[in-house]
């Protein structure tokens, strides 16, 4: 669908239930609507590449996922390895802790260690700052200075795994907001694309972020996204 919301999507297959199975009708889904890329476990990156070999969808994968805490080194052996596998894109967690110290030369060196590997094999880095989690725009701000300086392609909101505590006590799921997506689209040059990703299950939420700025989209509701553009294509 040329020119659909759907082309801006990052489905996601991340799940930890979810099967080689699971991958490979998700490849297939992919490739039939035409999204940006698929977005899968390390583990599955040989599969999935293998899956879409011939296809125009690129194949992606989280790094330090989905907690941000692994160090520098592994999130770094993480990303050699899924680009010598055949990852087209990777999506890095931010060491979180880090950046509530605000120990700004390890999260800058942290990034940068990740976006300069996977540059050398030709391979864009989307950055995860878990929104959610963060105190304030300050930080959030920050943030988008780092990716920007030190060249990443993508800052993104959300794993969809992150929770805080609501005023009930309740875990609740954090993820892509309206003034996340506007904030990081103002603090970032156009060089910079901006994926909204977690609670994006409908059309209307794809085209309300796409409207506020977001450039790719990270959601797993792709078939329910596709089918609500067929529906309102059809009136």
């Amino acid at each position: 669908m040329p020119g659909s919301l759907v082309n801006l999507i990052d489905h996601a297959v991340l799940q930890p239930t979810q099967t080689d199975h699971d991958v490979r009708l998700a490849c297939q889904l992919c490739d039939t609507l035409g999204t940006a890329s698929i977005c899968v476990k390390p583990s599955h990156v040989i599969l999935a590449a293998e899956e879409l070999n011939h296809s125009n969808v690129h194949v992606g994968t989280v790094i330090g996922f989905p907690h941000g805490g692994t160090s520098t080194a592994a999130k770094l052996a993480e990303t050699q390895t899924a680009c010598q596998q055949g990852a087209q894109e990777v999506d890095m967690v931010v060491n979180v802790g880090k950046v509530l110290s605000g120990d700004w030369a390890s999260v800058e060196s942290d990034i940068d260690a990740v976006v300069t590997a996977a540059r050398s094999a030709g391979v864009i880095t989307k950055v995860i700052f878990e929104t959610g989690l963060l105190p304030d725009d300050e930080t959030k701000i920050r943030l988008c200075k780092i990716c920007e300086a030190v060249g990443a392609a993508f800052v993104k909101t959300s794993t969809g795994f992150g929770f805080v505590k609501n005023a009930s006590g309740q875990l609740v799921s954090t993820g892509a907001t309206r003034d996340d997506i506007q904030l990081m689209r103002a603090h970032c040059s156009d060089q910079v694309g901006v994926k909204a990703s977690g609670g994006i299950r409908t059309i209307e939420d794809a085209q309300t972020f796409v409207d506020l700025g977001a450039t790719r989209l990270g959601t797993s509701g792709t078939q329910d996204i596709a089918s609500g553009e067929t529906n309102t294509a059809a009136y």
